[in-house]
């Protein structure tokens, strides 16, 4: 598995591409804009786009997801949570057409011989998904080199981010966790210094 991070956007975002090397086949997550950026990475590298992952519906993960799910024929995936179908677009939701597909806790999506595993964790978005692939956590804005996301944005909560980063803390082994901003870092490392996931595992551990 290859990881490669382009930072797009003003607000900077982490867009992943996660290619199987084998197949040359590989997922767009949250490509927040630029989508000349991406596809020309993914024509240089010769890679085949076979799904577009949003880990939630905010526009600065999703301002790309057309562009290059058209360009591409990769679908679009997201947790339909963070979608709306009609009315004046709002920033916080994904203004989902009819080839938009939805994804929800437990589904397992493959990627040439990749499986990408959809984990709900809400709380910055209602929406909001992570994706583990391997050894490797996509977080989209939940988790964050010694913080967590916002809740003062569109339907953010507090105690569901919270119960998020417990469940997330849970999990069995350490792991490469990616971000939807600012450097990756390892669940290991969030479990002993991020003081928002060791206040959640007080908060929750005993419940």
């Amino acid at each position: 598995m290859l990881i490669k991070t382009l930072v797009v956007g003003h607000i900077e975002t982490n867009c992943y591409i996660v290619t199987d090397e084998t197949t040359l086949q590989c997922a767009v997550i949250d490509p927040g804009d630029e989508s000349n950026v991406i596809l020309d990475y993914l024509e240089a590298n010769k890679l085949t786009a076979a799904a577009v992952f949003l880990t939630h519906g905010h526009y600065d993960h999703t301002l790309a997801a057309y562009s290059v799910s058209q360009e591409t024929g990769a679908p679009i995936w997201i947790n339909k949570s963070d979608t709306q179908m009609d009315g004046p677009r709002d920033q916080y939701k994904l203004k989902a057409d009819e080839d938009v597909r939805y994804y929800k806790d437990g589904d397992k999506i493959a990627v040439g011989s990749l499986t990408f595993l959809v984990i709900e964790t809400p709380g910055h978005s209602p929406g909001s998904v992570t994706l583990q692939c391997e050894s490797a956590l996509f977080v989209g804005d939940t988790l964050f080199r010694g913080s967590a996301g916002r809740t003062d944005l569109g339907e953010g909560n507090v105690q569901q981010l919270l119960r998020s980063l417990f469940r997330l803390s849970l999990l069995s082994g350490d792991f490469e966790v990616y971000p939807g901003h600012m450097d990756a870092t390892t669940l290991d490392r969030e479990r002993r210094f991020n003081e928002y996931m060791v206040y959640a595992a007080e908060e929750f551990g005993d419940k």
